[in-house]
């Protein structure tokens, strides 16, 4: 059964310890979890290489308007820089250091 998030959107996201449980259980055993095991390195691929394209746009943006004001009204490369620290699958990162 899916469970539905009972957190307000506005409200940061919090990686869950389950998860993180549950992921490390894949990686104990990838042989016998395979598919799970080849979806967690395709979503932290898919993570990196969103991360490459961050840092890149950000270079450019910087290289460009350097520290003006952003497109929205955000603060530009401090923004884009602030955007690097954010991770779409915190728990498959964080799994990393458990093992």
């Amino acid at each position: 059964m899916i469970q539905r998030s009972t957190r307000g959107w506005s409200r940061p996201y919090v990686p869950s310890e389950g998860v993180i449980a549950a992921w490390l259980r894949v990686y104990d055993n990838a042989i016998e979890h395979w598919d799970l095991y080849e979806l967690a390195e395709k979503l932290v691929d898919l993570d990196h290489q969103f991360q490459l394209w961050r840092f890149s746009h950000m270079k450019t943006v910087e290289r460009i308007i350097a520290y003006k004001r952003g497109t929205g009204g955000t603060s530009g490369v401090a923004y884009l820089a602030k955007a690097l620290e954010r991770r779409f699958f915190p728990e498959l990162w964080t799994v990393r250091t458990s093992m």
